[in-house]
This record gives C-alpha cells, sequence and structure tokens, in this order.
C-alpha cells in the first residue's frame, strides 16, 4: 500500500505535489518520490524516509515544471532498504515515462522473465513497479511504432497492459512532452480519484489530499478505466478492460485510509461507525452490557466504531491510552521482539480509566495478535479487575497478495486457530470479533453500486482467480526470508511505516 499523486497544472506544481503526499503520509513512510516536467525533461527527487525529510527547500526548487507525479511508499515487494527502488521509476523509450504505483503484482515473477527473453527490456531492481512500467512502455511502443502519440495509443497501451498482468494497480505515468496518465486495475482493488481546481487536474489515492489542496472532488477512477490528461489539461478517458468489476479492498475501510476520506462512494469515517454498530450486536450476545464498565479504543482507526459500540450500549466512551505519533505500525515491523518494544513505546495508559473497572478494548482489527497481547496486559498492569476485546474486523487468518504487507499465513494468530485459542494467547476475558458477512453489509450498504469487496484476508478468496497455494508459499518464503535477513543485520534501521 502507497500513496500516489498526478497533476498536470498551468501554474508549477511542486509544492502541490508536496502538500499533496504530506495529507497521504498515512499511506506510507518509508520512502517519498516527486518528479516534474519542464520542456520534455523530467526533474525528480526521492529518498527513503518521510516527507518532510525527504524534501528541502533545495530539493523543491530543483523540480520545475506544471506537471508531475509523487509517491509515499510502503514497501510490499522488493527491498525495504533500497533507495533505487524508491518512485517514481523512469525508463527512457518510448518517449521517456515516470511512473508511481500503488498495489502489488501477483505475476511479477513471470513477467519479469517475459520481459528479458521476448521484450528485451532489463529489470535492474526487485521491485514490481518496474516491471508494471517496462510492460507499459513497451505495450506503448508496440501502439505507436514511431507515430505521434496519440490518446486513443495511450489507451490501447493500457488494455495490453491489463491483459499481461495480474493484481492490485493504481497507476499515474507521466510521458514526456505528452501529459498524464492514470488507470486502475479491473477489479478496483487499489483506489484512485480525480479532482480539479482553477487550471488544475490532480489524481491521488484519497480523496483527502483532494480536498486538502483545495482541489473539488469529481469522481473516482472506474475499474479498468484509463483517464489521459494532456498537456493543456484536456482530458481524455475510455474503459480499457473487458470485464470490469468493483471489489474495492474492504481493509482499506477498516484500517488503511483516512478517516476523513471518501472512497468509491463511501465515506471511510461512516465505514467504520457501521462496523462499531454491527459488532454491537456480537458483543451483546457474549457479554453482558451491564458486566461492562467503560468502553476504551485502541488509537486511532478503532475510535468511530468504539464510539458507536458504546452509544449503542449505554457505556462510557473514554480514552485509556495516549499514542506517541513517531512510532511507526507495529503489525509490520520485522520481528516479534521488536514489535513487543514498539507496544510498550507508542502507547501508554492513562491509569484512573483502567483501575478497578471492567474494561472492553475495541481494535480496527487484530492481525499478529502481538499488540493486542501486550495492550491486553497494559490494561491489566494498570488495575482493570476484567479486560474483554472486540475487534471490528473479522479474525485475519489469510494471507494478502494485492499490496498489504501481511503476506505470511503462519505470522496471523487467527491462522488455523479458533476464537477460544486466540483469545487465549492474547490473554483477554472475553474476545469478540466481527463476523465476515456483518462487515461487508455494514460497509457494502454505504454503496449499492459495489458489486462486492476483495476482503482476502479474512474469507481466503483472491477476487482475481490466480492464486494458488503455490503462490502463497512462494510469497511467504520470500517474507519470511526478508525478515530473518532484517533481523540478522544489525545496522539496518527499522522501517518507519503508518497506516
Amino acid at each position: 500500500m502507497c500513496g500516489i499523486v498526478g497533476v498536470v497544472s498551468s501554474a508549477p506544481v511542486n509544492q502541490l505535489i508536496y502538500d499533496a503526499l504530506l495529507l497521504l503520509q498515512h499511506r506510507g513512510q518509508d520512502a517519498a518520490g516527486i518528479v516534474t516536467q519542464q520542456e520534455r525533461k523530467f526533474f525528480m527527487h526521492k529518498a527513503r524516509g518521510m516527507v518532510r525529510d525527504v524534501f528541502r527547500t533545495r530539493n523543491m526548487r530543483s523540480l520545475p515544471g506544471n506537471c508531475g507525479l509523487g509517491q509515499v511508499r510502503y514497501p510490499t515487494a522488493g527491498n525495504a532498504y533500497s533507495d533505487e527502488e524508491a518512485q517514481p521509476f523512469y525508463v527512457n523509450a518510448p518517449f521517456g515515462i515516470v511512473l508511481v504505483h500503488n498495489g502489488n503484482l501477483t505475476n511479477a515473477r513471470a513477467l519479469k522473465a517475459e520481459l528479458f527473453s521476448s521484450d528485451h527490456r532489463h529489470i535492474n531492481t526487485e521491485s514490481d513497479s518496474e516491471v508494471l512500467l517496462n510492460v507499459l512502455a513497451h505495450e506503448l511502443e508496440k501502439t505507436t511504432r514511431g507515430l505521434p502519440l496519440q490518446p486513443q495509443d495511450v489507451f490501447e497501451a493500457v488494455s495490453g497492459v491489463h491483459r499481461r498482468i495480474k493484481g492490485s494497480y493504481a497507476v499515474i505515468a507521466m510521458i514526456a512532452g505528452h501529459g498524464v496518465l492514470a488507470f486502475r486495475d479491473p477489479f478496483g482493488i487499489r483506489p484512485l480519484c480525480m479532482g480539479r481546481a482553477d487550471g488544475t487536474v490532480l489524481m491521488a489515492s484519497e480523496s483527502v489530499a483532494l480536498e486538502g489542496t483545495s482541489h473539488k472532488f469529481e469522481r473516482n477512477i472506474l475499474p479498468g478505466e484509463a483517464v489521459f490528461i494532456d498537456l493543456k489539461g484536456k482530458v481524455h478517458a475510455r474503459q480499457c478492460a473487458l470485464q470490469p468489476v468493483l471489489h474495492p479492498c474492504i481493509f482499506e475501510f477498516v484500517y488503511l485510509a483516512r478517516p476523513d476520506s471518501v472512497m468509491d462512494g463511501i465515506s471511510v469515517y461512516q465505514a467504520r461507525l457501521n462496523l462499531g454498530e454491527t459488532l454491537a450486536k456480537r458483543v451483546i450476545s457474549t457479554v453482558p452490557p451491564n458486566e461492562i464498565d467503560v468502553v476504551v479504543p485502541i488509537p486511532e482507526s478503532s475510535r468511530p466504531s468504539a464510539a458507536q459500540l458504546a452509544q449503542l450500549l449505554g457505556l462510557p466512551y473514554r480514552e485509556g491510552f495516549v499514542k506517541n505519533r513517531y512510532v511507526g505500525r507495529t503489525f509490520i515491523m520485522p520481528g516479534q521482539s521488536v514489535r513487543k518494544k514498539s507496544v510498550r513505546q507508542k502507547l501508554n495508559v492513562i491509569a484512573s480509566e483502567f483501575r478497578g473497572r471492567n474494561v472492553l478494548l475495541v481494535d480496527d482489527s487484530i492481525v499478529r495478535g502481538t499488540t493486542s497481547r501486550e495492550i491486553v496486559q497494559m490494561a491489566r498492569d494498570a488495575g482493570a479487575r476484567k479486560v474483554y476485546m472486540a475487534s471490528a474486523a473479522p479474525p485475519v487468518r489469510y494471507p494478502n497478495v494485492y499490496g498489504i504487507d501481511m503476506p505470511t499465513a503462519d505470522e496471523l494468530v487467527a491462522h488455523n486457530r479458533t476464537v477460544e485459542q486466540i483469545r487465549q494467547l492474547i490473554g483477554c476475558d472475553a474476545l469478540i470479533y466481527q463476523d465476515v458477512e456483518g462487515m461487508k453489509r455494514a460497509i457494502g450498504s454505504l454503496n449499492p453500486a459495489i458489486q462486492g469487496f476483495d476482503a482476502s484476508c479474512f474469507d481466503g478468496v483472491y477476487v482475481t482467480g490466480d492464486i494458488t497455494p503455490a503462490d502463497i508459499a512462494r510469497l511467504n518464503s520470500n517474507r519470511v526470508a526478508f525478515e530473518e535477513d532484517v533481523e540478522d543485520n544489525s545496522r539496518l534501521a527499522l522501517p518507519n511505516h503508518d497506516e
């Protein structure tokens, strides 16, 4: 999962892209990059780190031009510790193309071999985004055959990309001297939207990047659709997939996206309120409300669900944890010992909210269980009589292969375990999960036009239809090897990720 931005404007865009990336910082804190174009020349700066650390005044001054791209990276493929794999990526032919990508290609390995043997293109990193860029470049070269580029050529090239690649992808690319292209995979797994201001067209992963930069949200890019904006700001659009269907990633609404975003017609905040409402019904069936003294959210994504649950059950809602915002997300940190230490650095208890009380903790989801176990113990150490835990999401039982960093099944606390076994591992007095169908109804009711969701980490159904047990095993083995390498190398600093 990453955050991407693309813009065509009548004014310089470097500051606009920077501001938009700040609004998308929650989607990736490993690396950041911006590329702009002036007189058919690209100007790029990218590095590991957060936006405010990567870009200084001297860097911004070296990014002239009225169109450009930006990305904040959260690595799920390739080498997380390589500056070379920060985006944007560049290829010099045809025309010169730079690209940013949010998602994960599930057939990247096969494509890399195909690009080398058949298309005679060299991939120099382990990033699937470089593979995607070269597939796009090859298809664009086939459609133009040396002739001047027309919008229909761009759309034919995107159709070729759809035929060749599998997985999740929201993409924005800039073609030197011609304009900016955006497209989305035929299932719409990863989000992408478009907005306008005077003389400017802006595309971004979430609507908050539009609204926060004074752009009016216009629409979402449809699954399989391509949008090409020429350098005069004229927008061309075409459906480029044969059988597109909207199945957005449901984990975006549960956890990943900012609550003030609207994605595919669904308010993320309202989705989380709805999850709290359906979760309240499940709590009643497990723990009588008169046995709960207070409802405490685990910051921060769970707050809307916890508040709605508390209101429906007629219980006090209290903030019992204070979050240190400068410690990264623990479920994507390598090594259980590192995660355990990070929980105490990340959260501190307000002891008066726990002492002598039966407390219901509400979290947005439980992935590995390490954080949950530590938080339950923190509540007990603060004097809680009983500690109940409720998850606004169902058990995470299956690997995610579409761009969320939880691919290894053995790392998931719910994999091959019953709820009672999970409760014992976490150490709480009762454990209440959302159910899968309830989650889908709660979120899907906000936009009946959505035909379904990618909920693969909850139900094991991979919407692209190309994931086999062998693919999962390969991803798992790659991930295990990567984490062992990180833990054995004390010179490497931990990546600073966020939601």
